[in-house]
C-alpha cells in the first residue's frame, strides 16, 4: 500500500514527501512540474509527471501502486493572479480536484487530505478565526479552494470516503535539513520575497498597503513553519487511518505578525537593513488573518515545534541563500 502526493515536487508537497519517506511509507509523487522542481521530490519516492486532472492517468497510478491515501497539494496559489485570471484558478484548482476525486471514488480511496487555505474565510473583524467562522472568500483563489471543500463534504456524505481539509494560514520556512524549500522564483510569499530582497535578488521588498486598520498599518498574518504544517498532515493521516471522522482544521499558531515585524525579523537574522518599497494595497488582501488552532490541537494532538518567527525566517533564508540565481 502507498500514499499518493499530488504536487509532491512543489513547496509544501515535497516537504510532505520527504517526511513520509523518512517514516518508511511507500510514496508516489504526481506533479506536472509547472512550479515544482523534480529534484525536490525525495529519491525514495516514485515520481510520475502528469496532470491531476487526467482521470485515466490518476486511475492508473492509484491501481498500479496500491494507493490507499491521497494527499492533494497541487494547486495555483497566487492571490493577485487569481483576481486577474479567475477562470484559470477555477480550472486548475476546482475542476482538476473534481477529476481527481472522481478517480479516487472509482478506485475506492477512502482517505483523502486536502490542502485548503485560510483564504476561504475572507476578511473578519474577529481577533482570531475558528472553523465555524463564515466562509466568505475575498478572492477567486479562496473561492476555488472552498468549492473543493464543498465537493469533499458531498462525496463523504454519499460514500465511505473520508477526508481532512487543512486550512493553511501563511506557510513559510524550509526544511531544517536543507533538502527542500520554496523554489518558485515568482512566489509572492512575504518571507521568501524578503529573503530575496536581503540577498539582492530583487531591488526591494514591496509592502503592499500601509493604511490597514492594524497596529502599524501593514497587513497582519499568522505565519506557520512548513515543518509544523507537515506534522499536521501526518496526524491527519493517522486520524483517518484509525477511523476518525472527516473534518476541517485550521493550521496556524494563533498569533499574527505584521509585514513590518517580518521585516524586523529578517533584519535580525541577516544582520543588515532590508530595502523596502511602500506600495498600494493589492486587490483581495484582507487586513488581518490569524488562526484559532484550538481544534487541531485538541482533536489531532498537534503541538508546534518551530513557532518562533526568527526560526521560520532563518530556515527560509538558509534555503534561499543556496538557490542558483541568474
Amino acid at each position: 500500500m502507498s500514499v499518493l502526493i499530488t504536487g509532491g515536487a512543489g513547496y509544501i508537497g515535497s516537504h510532505m514527501a520527504h517526511a513520509l519517506v523518512d517514516k518508511g511509507e511507500a510514496v508516489v509523487v504526481l506533479d506536472n512540474l509547472s512550479t515544482g522542481v523534480r529534484g525536490q521530490a525525495p529519491a525514495g519516492a516514485r515520481f510520475v509527471e502528469g496532470e491531476v486532472a487526467d482521470r485515466e492517468l490518476v486511475g492508473q497510478v492509484l491501481k498500479e501502486n496500491g494507493v490507499e491515501a491521497v494527499l492533494h497539494f497541487a494547486a495555483a496559489t497566487v492571490v493577485p493572479d487569481s483576481v486577474a485570471d479567475p477562470l484559470r484558478y477555477y480550472a486548475n484548482n476546482t475542476a482538476s480536484s473534481r477529476n481527481l476525486l472522481e478517480a479516487c471514488v472509482a478506485h475506492g480511496i477512502q482517505h483523502f487530505i486536502f490542502s485548503s487555505t485560510a483564504a476561504v474565510y475572507g476578511a473578519t473583524d474577529a481577533p482570531t478565526v475558528d472553523e465555524q467562522a463564515p466562509t466568505e472568500p475575498a478572492n477567486p483563489y479562496g473561492r476555488s479552494k472552498l468549492m473543493t471543500e464543498w465537493m469533499l463534504h458531498d462525496v463523504a456524505e454519499a460514500s465511505a470516503f473520508r477526508y481532512v481539509a487543512l486550512r493553511y494560514f501563511n506557510v513559510a520556512g524550509a526544511d531544517p535539513d536543507g533538502r527542500t524549500g520554496q523554489s518558485t522564483p515568482r512566489a509572492t510569499h512575504l518571507i521568501k520575497r524578503a529573503c530575496q530582497a536581503a540577498l539582492g535578488r530583487v531591488p526591494a521588498l514591496g509592502i503592499f498597503g500601509t493604511d490597514f486598520p492594524t497596529p502599524d498599518g501593514t497587513g497582519v498574518r499568522d505565519y506557520i513553519h512548513v515543518s509544523d504544517l507537515v506534522a499536521a498532515h501526518g496526524l491527519a493521516l493517522e486520524h483517518l487511518r484509525s477511523g476518525g471522522a472527516s473534518g476541517k482544521f485550521n493550521c496556524g499558531y494563533g498569533r499574527g505578525f505584521s509585514v513590518r515585524e517580518v521585516v524586523q525579523s529578517v533584519e535580525r537574522v541577516t544582520g543588515r537593513p532590508l530595502p523596502v518599497e511602500e506600495l498600494p494595497r493589492r486587490p483581495g488582501d484582507p487586513p488581518a488573518v490569524v488562526a484559532d488552532p484550538s481544534r487541531i490541537k485538541t482533536e489531532l494532538a498537534w503541538a508546534p515545534k518551530h513557532d518562533a518567527l526568527d526560526e521560520i525566517v532563518r530556515t527560509a533564508y538558509a534555503w534561499e541563500s543556496q538557490l542558483p540565481h541568474a
